[in-house]
């Protein structure tokens, strides 16, 4: 299996300890493509785009490309697990594609970016907000459960790192399962100059480390 860094922060996916406000309110559906980027990002060699539709309605943008094989198919991880990134702020699937996919698919993994709802060529929700942590996260966990076919490992950078520590303090909550919304089980997660949970996002905060959570 592919080795990637360790920092000294480590967080537990069985014991969570973060406090998150919660927050119920769905984004309603929308037709219009008014907030849709002028300009689609242009796909790379081996990369693909699909719409995954989601419960509300909305379709969110997944930029794909799979991972490749070895000229010798014995030196080939086949348990390589699939990498799903999710971008922070004002970005999209496409900061994503330009080299961690490439980079990743070529180790051999099967990798896809996702971008949120109100950003990249995902459908926008209708009100002031595209979403809150809660419905990001349910998003997220929505495609890994439809479209992901083993666990895999979550990359999130700035607010979408964020994102992730959501929705790892939800991978084993019962009461998140009762209330209709499935967390799937994670083989690790990886935060890139995320935002701490400790604080409130503004554009100068960030939190310069590496994550890596292996079951």
């Amino acid at each position: 299996m592919a080795t990637l860094l360790l920092s000294s922060h480590t967080i537990s996916l069985s014991q969570p300890n973060f406090c998150f406000p919660r927050r119920t309110k769905k984004p309603r559906a929308v037709l219009n493509r008014t907030q849709k980027m002028q300009v689609p990002y242009e796909l790379k060699q081996g990369q693909t785009r699909l719409f995954h539709k989601l419960p509300s309605g909305l379709n969110m943008e997944v930029i794909v490309q799979k991972g490749v094989a070895d000229k010798d198919p014995y030196d080939r991880n086949s348990e390589n697990p699939p990498l799903v990134f999710v971008h922070g702020s004002y970005h999209a699937a496409w900061c994503w594609a330009e080299h961690w996919l490439p980079f990743f698919s070529a180790c051999g993994f099967d990798c896809y970016a996702l971008s949120l709802l109100g950003q990249g060529e995902s459908d926008a929700p209708s009100g002031s907000v595209a979403g809150t942590l809660q419905t990001h996260a349910s998003d997220v966990a929505d495609f890994i459960q439809k479209k992901v076919l083993l666990p895999p490992v979550l990359l999130g950078h700035s607010f979408g790192g964020l994102i992730i520590q959501y929705y790892i303090t939800n991978v084993k909550n019962n009461q998140a399962i009762e209330m209709g919304n499935f967390y799937p089980m994670l083989t690790g997660a990886a935060l890139v100059c995320s935002v701490p949970p400790s604080v409130g996002w503004c554009g100068g905060i960030s939190f310069p480390s590496l994550l890596l959570l292996l079951r």
